[in-house]
Order: C-alpha cells, then structure tokens, then sequence
C-alpha cells in the first residue's frame, strides 16, 4: 500500500496540508475502523503507519498480536524518530 493512497482513499488528498479538521475527523473514523477489522498483516501495519503518521495509532502492544509484528512496529517508531531527530 502506497502513502499517497491511502491517503487520498482516507481523507480524499494526497496534499496533507489540506486536510481540514472534518476531513480528518472523517478519514481518521475509517481508517481506524478499517485497522481493526483488518486481518492481512502487511495491510493491517500499512494502516498502522498511517494512523502513527497522524499521531493516533495505538502502542505496538496494544496494535499487534505477534511478538514479529510488535517488533516491527517499534522498529518503525525508531526509525521515524531517528529521521526527526536527523531534520532538526
């Protein structure tokens, strides 16, 4: 899955700066809709990402099943917090 994608599929833009509040509102209730009801587990991080990009994703113990996915995911944080570290 593509960022560009989902977020067009979410909240009908690709251009984060023109999220409005409603349209998050909106995409952010689908999305996370979506996350839980999602079995395949490559879909189901994808989904996960994107909620994390947007602030709201739930910690990786409480997202994951798998001790694999729980790894991943906080190697995912890790990284993305390296990349803001490295932009300031």
């Amino acid at each position: 899955m593509e960022l560009d994608l989902l977020l067009y599929r979410y909240f009908g833009t690709n251009d984060f700066d023109a999220i409005t509040p409603a349209v998050f509102d909106a995409g952010r209730d689908r999305l996370t809709f979506d996350f839980a009801d999602e079995k395949d587990p490559g879909r189901r991080f994808a989904l996960w990402t994107l909620l994390f990009v947007f602030e709201i994703a739930p910690s990786p113990e409480d997202a994951f099943k798998t001790e694999e996915e729980r790894r991943a995911a906080r190697m995912f944080i890790e990284a993305a917090e390296r990349e803001d570290a490295d932009d300031d």
